[in-house]
């Protein structure tokens, strides 16, 4: 089993609190937006979810890129330790 990304599944323990903020978005996307029916802040909240969680992600493998690259290479070169016990 190699490590891609440890918190890739993990919960979400946090409250979701909201705060009010200012955005400055381009009127024509915000009119055409609006038209369509779509829920501004929370299509800016998903996005902006997304980038942190993707962010995270990306300093979290830079971080640990060290680590996962040696453990994976003796996941390589030696198998998984248990891997002749393995049913599956």
């Amino acid at each position: 089993m190699r490590i891609f990304y440890a918190h890739a599944h993990m919960p979400r323990t946090q409250v979701s609190l909201k705060k009010a903020t200012n955005l400055t978005l381009s009127s024509h996307v915000l009119a055409e937006a609006k038209a369509l029916g779509i829920n501004v802040s929370q299509a800016c909240d998903a996005y902006l979810h997304e980038l942190v969680h993707k962010e995270k992600e990306a300093r979290w493998k830079s971080e640990h890129s060290e680590f996962i690259r040696a453990y994976n290479q003796v996941v390589a070169e030696e198998s998984l330790p248990l891997d002749g016990w393995r049913t599956f």
